[in-house]
């Protein structure tokens, strides 16, 4: 039976956990996670888990944040007047915001803080500055 290696396409099933336990994401009743190794889809940590697994290996892996997400970068932190929202937008901790950058495609913020006339958004990924457990089964490899 052969081992996974780099470039191969790979069918994974996993559960994503925070050091707390809670679950973050699941394939657990979808189809198995589809992707090739060493093209950067998918964070560090996790492909370097899946190298050298074999077809029906399970095992169970803490990436640190920086295979993960990494840290929390506080310049990705920004000030932003309520008055440059959408009239139709009440913001709350918590919401999700796009902004459109001038290439035309989009960047995702979180709300962290509302004032009385202007919200903080966080340009951070959601799972960053967290170390992250998988548990981890290896579908196929095609």
């Amino acid at each position: 039976m052969s081992h996974v290696k780099e470039n191969d396409t790979v069918q994974v099933h996993y559960t994503g956990k925070l050091t707390s336990g809670q679950v973050f994401d699941s394939s657990e009743d979808k189809e198995p996670l589809e992707f090739t190794l060493g093209q950067g889809m998918l964070i560090p940590g996790f492909e370097k888990a899946v190298l050298e697994m074999k077809v029906n290996d399970k095992k169970t892996v803490v990436i640190e944040k920086t295979e993960a997400y990494g840290d929390v970068q506080q310049e990705l932190f920004h000030e932003v007047k309520k008055d440059q929202l959408p009239e139709d937008i009440k913001p709350e901790v918590g919401m999700g915001l796009a902004s459109k950058n001038p290439d035309g495609s989009e960047h995702q913020f979180r709300i962290s803080a509302v004032n009385n006339d202007h919200i903080i958004v966080d340009g951070n990924h959601p799972l960053a500055g967290q170390d992250l457990t998988f548990d981890l089964e290896l579908v196929a490899i095609k």
